[in-house]
């Protein structure tokens, strides 16, 4: 009878592990290839090898690169190097991109740039937040960007027990922000077992100085987050459960639930047009290749539009794509006055002229 009892007990076992294998995959896309969607007037970025995570564009056509993330699970190109912020002025015929240098006094060595987020104050200040991952913690970087001699001026580090694996922030006041947490846990093993087991207690997080709470729950990762041009709803991409949730925002920065985009692809960081509100995301197609380093099939890149996310039925257009022979692993796209730059995780940029 023990026997029996124990063999059952095996088997049960293995079918649950199975089953839980099967549901990791299909959150991964495992099994899906792109169709390739190109478009004609695309060059890549000159100087950005180790990666563009996000992208973040001023109204004047001013863009904030994050490079040389280091993600668990994750290839990096310059695993030794640390990371950087680049700007690139897209008023420009051809334009560059360079290093902002960042002040003394912030430690360089450790820098680990993820999402990123702008905010221009009443007097024009510009202040650049950045989820920063120090020896694989989570911090907040405030800075305040300095245009005259293109540098950043470290303000303060922003630590919280709320904090705790932040991937993207949207800033909404000069030292405010809402923020997205796409594992409940830090530490590497159990944060695969989360995902594995998929564990839905991811988050978003509001900060302030004077009040930090959940706003925000139930996700299997949340990743992206942007806020609409009217200030009135904010967008959160869940890229493991392949959608986009829209929440209203309240005068109490509470969020409550309005709808759910499903996609069909793991949407990363969101960016929106001020000008129509579209919703321009990178995507992965098959996020189990961001996690194996085969140079033969490596990660694709995909790009999405969302137009009027709040109707009944959005229009979801796909605006590029590709099977990583020029872009892998895309993991933002952003738009300025007919120009469009698509960022990776740890691989190159593309700018295009639409």
């Amino acid at each position: 009878m023990g026997k029996v009892l124990a063999a059952a007990l095996v088997g049960i076992a293995a079918a649950l592990a199975a089953e839980r294998l099967l549901a990791f995959r299909n959150r991964l896309n495992a099994t899906r290839e792109v169709d390739p969607v190109a478009l004609p007037n695309c060059h890549l970025i000159k100087g950005i090898e180790t990666g563009s995570e996000d992208i973040d564009i001023l109204p004047n056509g001013l863009a904030f690169i994050s490079s040389g993330l280091k993600y668990p699970g994750l290839k990096s190109f310059a695993p030794d190097k640390p990371g950087e912020i680049f700007l690139m002025d897209l008023n420009e015929k051809k334009p560059k991109a360079s290093e902002l240098r960042i002040s003394r006094g912030f430690d360089l060595g450790s820098f680990n740039p993820h999402g990123i987020s702008t905010y221009i104050d009443k007097d024009d200040t510009v202040y650049l937040f950045v989820v920063n991952h120090p020896h694989q913690k989570s911090t907040v970087e405030l800075f305040k960007f300095m245009e005259d001699d293109n540098s950043l001026v470290h303000l303060k580090t922003i630590r919280h027990d709320l904090l705790t694996s932040v991937n993207d922030v949207v800033a909404v006041g000069p030292d405010s922000f809402y923020a997205t947490n796409d594992h409940y846990f830090s530490d590497f093993i159990l944060m695969f077992l989360e995902m594995y087991l998929g564990l839905t207690w991811s988050n978003v997080v509001y900060y302030s100085p004077k009040e930090v709470k959940e706003v925000a729950a139930g996700f299997y990762s949340a990743n992206g987050i942007n806020i609409s041009p009217d200030k009135k709803y904010i967008y959160i991409a869940d890229i493991l459960d392949h959608n986009v949730h829209v929440m209203e925002k309240h005068a109490d920065w509470n969020l409550t639930h309005v709808k759910t985009l499903q996609l069909d692809t793991l949407a990363d960081n969101l960016s929106v047009d001020p000008d129509t509100g579209d919703i321009w995301t990178g995507c992965h197609p098959n996020g189990m290749k961001l996690f194996y380093d085969d140079p033969d099939n490596p990660p694709a890149s995909e790009v999405l539009r969302i137009q009027n996310i709040l109707a009944e039925q959005p229009t979801v257009t796909r605006i590029y794509a590709e099977n990583g022979s020029v872009l892998q692993g895309t993991s933002v796209a952003t738009v300025y006055d007919g120009k469009l730059l698509i960022g990776t995780v740890f691989h190159r940029a593309l700018y295009c002229e639409l």
